[in-house]
């Protein structure tokens, strides 16, 4: 009640919102912009919080998505003109450390993973696989440009030159929000945007993160004990009672698994 009693100054309150799991477009249980929109959009609208605080633990993932998730997290932080403080667990690489820098702040614990500042692309061939088995790929396109990396055929010259072009352009466009983001903090390291990680304190010391710390002793030192935390989180997924989304939903477990584990988690 005391929001609404004239001249009574209410508690400070920080929005909490919650970013577990991979980045990417469409999938159940990962992180996308469609799916925090509502979340975001209540952290910096509801109540006028005075700051919104980002729990991180991503891997990483799409390079669209993050941007998309990274402006705007910075839109609504100057239209509603609130903080934003980035407090990373487990890991903050990739994609997950390009949402991290949207924050005017970032926080680590000791031992939290952060940069991976670079792009990645994987995949198979199985060729060798299709020739031994008797079986003929055929592939007809109306532009030479229509087919690249096909897995079923060789690897050719030409396509790898064409994907490491693509990859160098997006790299570029990490570096450049890294830089804008982070600015002066940035220490001179070489390695900085080579795809290396640093481990707590050491990233502080290149200047990926601004301090160790936690959530709750961070904000009460910031806006006094008697602040208080609106939370909010995605729904994760659970047993569905369709086979082909229990499938769908299993494999998207695994790919997370598989990028988590990239970092020794």
């Amino acid at each position: 009640m005391k929001r609404f009693i004239p001249f009574v100054k209410s508690e400070p309150t920080v929005a909490v919102v919650r970013m577990q799991g991979t980045i990417a477009a469409g999938g159940r249980g990962t992180l996308s912009d469609v799916s925090l929109r509502p979340l975001l959009e209540k952290a910096f609208r509801k109540g006028k919080p005075d700051a919104v605080a980002l729990e991180i633990n991503s891997p990483g993932g799409s390079p669209v998505q993050s941007s998309l998730i990274g402006a705007r997290i910075r839109r609504l932080a100057e239209e509603t003109e609130v903080p934003v403080y980035a407090f990373v667990e487990d890991v903050a690489a990739s994609g997950g450390y390009w949402i991290a820098s949207a924050a005017d702040e970032i926080f680590a614990d000791q031992s939290s993973i952060l940069g991976s500042i670079g792009v990645i692309s994987a995949g198979f061939g199985a060729h060798v696989f299709l020739q031994r088995q008797g079986i003929e790929r055929r592939v007809h396109t109306a532009g030479k440009s229509k087919s690249m990396l096909d897995p079923f055929r060789p690897e050719t010259e030409e396509d790898v030159a064409r994907l490491n072009t693509l990859l160098g352009q997006l790299h570029d466009t990490f570096i450049n929000q890294i830089k804008t983001s982070r600015g002066e903090k940035l220490a001179d390291n070489p390695d900085l945007f080579t795809g290396e990680i640093w481990v707590g304190q050491a990233a502080v010391d290149v200047g990926l993160a601004d301090a160790v710390g936690h959530l709750v002793p961070t904000m009460k030192d910031r806006f006094g004990d008697k602040v208080k935390f609106r939370r909010y989180e995605q729904r994760r997924p659970f047993l569905s009672r369709f086979g082909a989304q229990l499938t769908s939903d299993a494999l998207t477990a695994i790919e997370e698994r598989a990028e988590f584990a990239r970092y020794g988690l």
